[in-house]
């Protein structure tokens, strides 16, 4: 009879009384991780602080590593070692005060029994609150209960009323009143618009290109076929490399035509000679290759929608991808034309770019690319990250940024209100440009499509995009990324904690329109779209839908 060698049977330590581990998921990049400890720090010894008051206490689940000079799980590996020393009945604290990669520890979350909670520090600094965001968005798709709460410093009564709850009761309940399911919708042309242009795309079907998926471990940012093909979306998978390759067929005199075309128009570049640390002239001639390259592999292969990952593997090759996103969102536009000369590629209209490949947004701008055509208003839209927010004059207003993907119509000078800015080293070792501004006064529809219970929700919602005064625009810049375009919004009937409370993103989707009436009235048409492809719409706030 054969003898095999069995694996020890695992084994996890027990779970002691009124005591919750705490894990903190970090970046993949070693510089950043080092640069955000002392602000993880802080926030954890706040957390620490306001858990004893109620006689818990928190014990890190890892400790700080000395090699690394950190305590982040900064690996998917990290993250399943770490978690065979956390109790599985235990509650567990997951605390961001940075950006994080989910999946470092997601695949430990998906196991644990005991009672989870997210927290973030809403600040600007360092984007903690996008980092919740994130990874609030893939516990939602995999069906994972958590509960979520954020604070400022960690001692308002808020705050410590929801950190009771879950000691007491191992949940948190928000306030999300502000959220309703679509009622059915009257007749108008806009319904009609929205149901006509879904059943096209269930007939014709669409392609989204994606560059490589699962960007930064974003898990939340994956939508499988089986829940895209059903409402006529397809995937072609591209590789970044395939990217990286067409990049070296684009001649420098094609990429500095680019180059001629932005400067007629108005756009600046703050530029240097240091490639370390300032923005150059071959980093931006690197960039409009990337755009020439990324508008001819969507020909080849007939794309509708495109997204390039860019971090991680192009990190390492090109600069950023930035400046050629928000340039592929605007329908005013340098021409590149087909290989042969023969045609301009995608002439006087957007093609639509998802950010960091995010196919929730993928689905949006395609979304929105057809309907506000069809309605005759700007097609360029774009997402943002939730990236923070303050009162000023009686009213929450919230940062909205990405980073440099914003089209330059949605500045209130196009071109002319855009300058080029290098992008931070720390994350950008390669540099590249952004589109820095500052996005117009007017109105948008803001949405997200996210997965949730196995099927595709999207949730809609009115907002203002308002005029701030120069130095308190300067201030939040300065207090987030000031190398990034700003948005300032103010949501219709929507709190910050309501937000914050139901948002399953760490993006969410933008387009303007010319006034209120043309906003709410596309607002219905979107609706009436995504409803007729059977995903699951939901009203957010004050949106102009009886």
């Amino acid at each position: 009879m054969s003898r095999y060698v069995l694996p020890t049977p695992p084994s996890r330590p027990a779970a002691e009384p009124k005591t919750a581990y705490l894990i903190a998921s970090g970046d993949l990049r070693p510089a950043a991780n080092l640069a955000g400890w002392p602000t993880q720090e802080r926030m954890e010894a706040d957390l620490t602080a306001a858990f004893a008051e109620l006689g818990w206490t928190v014990r890190r689940a890892n400790p700080v590593d000395p090699a690394t000079g950190h305590g982040f799980i900064s690996s998917q590996r990290m993250g399943l070692e770490v978690f065979k020393t956390i109790p599985t009945d235990a509650p567990l604290i997951v605390a961001e005060a940075v950006w994080q990669y989910s999946h470092h520890v997601l695949a430990g979350l998906r196991t644990h029994r005991g009672p989870v909670l997210t927290v973030a520090n809403f600040a600007g600094d360092w984007p903690g609150l996008v980092g919740l965001l994130g990874l609030n968005a893939g516990m939602t798709k995999m069906g994972r209960a958590y509960s979520t709460i954020w604070s400022v410093d960690f001692t308002d009564d808020w705050f410590k009323a929801g950190i009771r709850s879950w000691t007491e009761t191992g949940g948190i309940a928000h306030d999300t009143s502000h959220v309703r399911d679509l009622p059915a919708l009257p007749d108008s042309p806009e319904r009609d618009l929205g149901t006509a242009l879904a059943r096209q795309l269930l007939v014709d079907k669409a392609i989204i290109g994606v560059f490589d998926e699962g960007c930064m471990g974003m898990y939340n940012a994956i939508i499988d076929d089986e829940l895209l093909n059903p409402i006529g979306i397809y995937k072609e998978r591209l590789s970044q490399s395939a990217l990286w390759a067409e990049m070296q067929t684009v001649s420098d005199a094609e990429a500095d035509a680019v180059g001629r075309w932005l400067a007629a128009k108005g756009m600046t570049f703050r530029l240097g000679t240091d490639e370390a640390t300032e923005l150059t002239e071959a980093q931006l001639r690197w960039q409009y290759k990337m755009y020439v390259a990324a508008l001819r592999i969507s020909d080849d292969f007939g794309l509708d929608a495109v997204g390039i990952q860019y971090q991680q593997g192009l990190k390492d090759l090109s600069p950023a991808s930035d400046l050629a996103e928000g340039l592929l969102n605007n329908a005013d536009r340098p021409p590149v034309t087909s290989r042969d000369g023969a045609r301009i590629l995608w002439e006087g209209t957007p093609l639509p770019h998802f950010n960091e490949a995010d196919e929730g947004a993928a689905v949006d701008l395609l979304a929105t690319n057809r309907i506000w055509t069809a309605m005759g208003l700007d097609p360029a839209t774009t997402l943002h990250d939730v990236r923070w927010g303050e009162e000023y004059a009686g009213q929450f207003v919230w940062v909205f940024e990405i980073s440099g993907s914003v089209p330059p119509s949605h500045f209130a000078d196009g071109y002319a209100g855009a300058v080029g800015w290098r992008q931070d080293p720390v994350y950008f070792p390669l540099g590249g440009s952004t589109i820095k501004g500052v996005c117009r006064p007017g109105e948008i529809v803001w949405s997200r499509v996210f997965v949730q219970g196995g099927a595709l929700h999207v949730d809609l919602g009115r907002a203002s995009a308002i005029a701030l005064p120069e130095e308190e625009t300067e201030r939040r810049w300065q207090a987030t990324t000031p190398a990034w375009p700003i948005m300032h919004a103010v949501l219709h009937g929507v709190s910050r904690d309501q937000f914050m409370a139901r948002h399953k993103a760490n993006h969410l989707n933008v387009a303007y329109a010319p006034d209120a009436d043309a906003a709410d009235r596309a607002l219905v048409a979107k609706a009436a779209f995504f409803a007729e492809l059977g995903v699951q719409v939901h009203l957010c706030g004050e949106t102009g839908v009886a």
